[in-house]
């Protein structure tokens, strides 16, 4: 039989060996919890290339006014326009600009396809020919011309002109002179992400 100083000494190693197996145990749980996962989600986010495809144009601020060298009013150039990285699996951009605020409804003004993924900008006043130098192609507009043609409201209240990017996962086949309604449905099931840019313009 155990004399009571072994008894006490049992107890306490039983006792240490308690409180290091739940030191251990609590270690591993706060390491699961503030390394391990955040690390993996943030390398899957990465992986996964989820940043959100932006847009911007040094020619005008967004939602502010359009200068009149965009327009029918001046040179009718089209402005300059970029964005960010694509996300993975763009194989080709698409842009369209429209004024949904024309008197007939929903007025487009430019119609672009085919931009090369690893594109990110256009510059100011793109020729208005059907295909450009990089293999880009523009279709027509509503007006009904090729390239781009800028804002041209009646008088009165002043109309938002909105350009809009798409990232898709294919190139596109689609006839010379194609327009926004040809495009959009080519577009159908191939765009992974879309930003725009929105101007205003009006006329006394």
């Amino acid at each position: 039989m155990p004399s009571p100083r072994q008894t006490a000494v049992h107890s306490s190693f039983r006792r240490q060996a308690l409180l290091a197996l739940l030191s251990i145990a609590l270690s591993i749980a706060l390491g699961a919890l503030s390394g391990s996962p955040t690390s993996a989600a943030s390398s899957s986010r990465n992986g996964e290339n989820n940043v959100a495809l932006t847009l911007s144009s040094k020619s005008f601020a967004n939602g502010g006014e359009i200068s009149k060298r965009f327009t029918c009013d001046a040179e009718d150039v089209s402005p300059e326009l970029s964005w960010n990285e694509a996300p993975a699996g763009t194989k080709s951009f698409a842009l369209l600009a429209d004024d949904p605020d024309a008197p007939v409804g929903n007025w487009n003004h430019w119609v672009l396809w085919n931009l090369p993924p690893e594109s990110r900008s256009l510059p100011e006043g793109v020729s208005k020919v059907p295909q450009l130098p990089d293999g880009s192609q523009q279709g027509l507009n509503d007006f009904p011309k090729v390239g781009y043609n800028g804002p041209c409201p009646p008088p009165g209240k002043p109309h938002r002109y909105y350009f809009k990017l798409f990232a898709l996962d294919a190139k596109l086949s689609l006839k010379e002179k194609s327009g926004k309604r040809e495009l959009e449905a080519a577009m159908k099931g191939h765009t992974l992400a879309q930003a725009e840019w929105m101007g205003h313009y009006g006329r006394k």
